[in-house]
């Protein structure tokens, strides 16, 4: 086997492959050589740098692994790869320790003002008493997100003998009980904790998750540290908050904007970076020597199992599907997808047995790639990492998921159905349905009511009595947020007086138009819902 290297890595990573193939490093190559050469080549490993598009792919013509030191595959075309039956792998997990001991350093030097006094004596000024801090022993730590990292933090926290509790609504009771930390709510962490720290993606449900409102629950004097994702907190909410006094100081090692941590000078402006009481460090969550290390060797690992033909692991695609498989099997993936995406945008309680279920012609395929496509789906918007067809079942696994695969071909009505049914850890089931017509997929069963809709980027998901004048209301406060509703359709429940509405709209359905819809009488519940197809 050969493998190419564009960019750099360890030397001890370099000398791994060495073990089990032919390695050329070549990290000055230009793209033309690199595209002249790459036909020659079983495997190729970069970083972010190199692109590997589609171009390259396509002249990759031995090429059977894509490896990326790192975590995003931003650089590559991992659409292309998959197309062509080359595995994308990377190194999520390389820098756990890092960021976890990173947070822990920025804790401690927001609770001891350790940036400050250093400055201080540096320019002659040994006036301790102006940096008097607080212990972290005895104290109660609130983390985001109980993910790796966070698990890491909660466990090296206890070890100050500190009082350890954590919100993270995905994560099963088993998790919380194996770090010794107490479950509670978001609103009860933040009223009961002394120091807070964040461990969670940014997506659309955590984007300033943490803002004005939240600073009002807080108790004086809280001590915050984001060494996450920017944006997670609202910069502006959180500079009043340390201006009124609620926040005694910060430690960041994220913006919502950053700057460009290749230039030494440059002008960059945060008002919060003005603070005295607001410690940041540019970025280095992964900056350690052992991080780059790990990194190293764990790609060179991930490339050479690869290339082994073992499917596990950190690939981020799809494991050597065929291209006419892939075709065949592509509408089906998307369908299970979006099924899996619509439970966590509509329910909040952590699942704990995830059932697909296949009817009809769909069943007599081999039908593994279509459930990870679904447990991808289900996971996507709760996880701190990328989470990929091939890494979603152990995902699951990990959060105490069950997964259960049924294949029944005969079928009426449909020539093929796929069927989700989610039980959660209350025992409550959740059921999806839905079937393709070609490349067109339709939702044919939602939470028990029958329906026939296409997903579409923007939805409103209502459930409402079933009385005269709702559709009405419905459109007067879309109308109000001048939103035009595409298609609707509605599906009563005659046992129980209500109706089901789902609505496609031409635009983004704001948080203020659900809480007006939220408050009409006769409304249960209204959901918005996007991001489908």
């Amino acid at each position: 086997m050969k493998i190419i290297i564009t960019e750099k890595i360890s030397e001890n990573g370099i000398d791994y492959l060495k073990k089990y193939a032919d390695v050329d490093v070549k990290t000055n190559i230009s793209r033309e050589e690199l595209l002249e050469v790459i036909k020659d080549y079983d495997a190729i490993i970069v970083r972010s740098a190199t692109k590997v598009d589609r171009e390259l792919i396509e002249k990759g013509e031995k090429l059977k692994v894509i490896g990326r030191a790192g975590n995003g595959v931003d650089n590559i075309d991992v659409e292309a790869a998959t197309q062509r039956g080359i595995l994308v792998v990377n190194t999520p997990a390389g820098n756990t320790i890092a960021a976890a001991e990173l947070t822990i350093g920025l804790m401690l030097a927001i609770a001891r003002n350790i940036p400050q006094a250093y400055h201080a004596a540096l320019n002659g000024d040994f006036r301790r008493d102006r940096f008097k801090g607080v212990e972290l022993n005895g104290k109660t730590v609130g983390i985001i997100g109980l993910g790796r990292i966070g698990s890491l933090v909660a466990s090296r926290l206890a070890a100050f003998n500190m009082r350890v509790i954590a919100y993270d609504p995905y994560m099963p009771d088993e998790r919380f009980e194996k770090c010794g930390v107490k479950r509670v709510t978001l609103d009860e962490l933040l009223e009961q904790s002394d120091f807070i720290t964040i461990h969670i993606p940014k997506t659309e449900e955590t984007k300033k998750m943490i803002g004005e409102k939240e600073f009002k629950k807080m108790k004086k004097g809280v001590r915050i540290v984001n060494a996450a994702r920017g944006g997670i907190i609202d910069e502006k909410a959180l500079y009043n908050a340390i201006k009124e006094g609620i926040v005694a100081a910060v430690g960041l090692d994220v913006l919502e904007v950053e700057p460009k941590y290749n230039v030494e000078h440059q002008d960059f402006h945060n008002p919060l970076l003005e603070l005295s009481n607001v410690v940041f460090t540019p970025h280095l969550g992964a900056s350690t020597y052992e991080a780059q290390e790990n990194i190293s060797i764990a790609i060179a690992q991930e490339v050479i199992s690869a290339l082994n033909g073992n499917l596990y692991g950190n690939i981020v695609n799809l494991p050597g599907l065929k291209s006419d498989e892939f075709s065949q099997l592509k509408p089906y993936m998307k369908l299970a997808e979006v099924l899996g995406a619509l439970y966590y945008q509509i329910n909040e309680t952590p699942a704990k047995l995830i059932e697909v279920i296949y009817r009809g012609e769909v069943a007599k395929s081999n039908t593994e790639i279509v459930t990870l496509y679904a447990i991808k789906g289900f996971l996507k918007p709760i996880l701190e990492e990328d989470v990929s067809v091939v890494n979603a079942k152990l995902r699951a696994k990990e959060m105490g998921i069950e997964i259960v695969e049924g294949k029944i071909e005969e079928i009426d009505h449909y020539s093929s159905l796929v069927i989700l049914k989610i039980t959660d850890t209350n025992g409550k089931r959740t059921q999806f349905a839905g079937t393709t017509y070609g490349e067109e997929l339709r939702i044919v069963e939602y939470m028990g009511h029958k329906v026939n809709f296409e997903p579409t980027e923007y939805m409103l998901f209502v459930k409402n009595k079933d009385v005269p004048g709702v559709i009405g209301h419905i459109g007067n406060v879309l109308g109000d947020f001048g939103i035009n509703i595409s298609t609707m359709q509605v599906s009563p429940n005659k046992n129980d007086g209500t109706a089901l509405m789902l609505v496609s709209t031409d635009k983004e359905i704001p948080e203020e138009a659900v809480e007006s819809l939220n408050k009409l009488n006769s409304i249960i519940k209204a959901k918005a819902v996007k991001g489908l197809v």
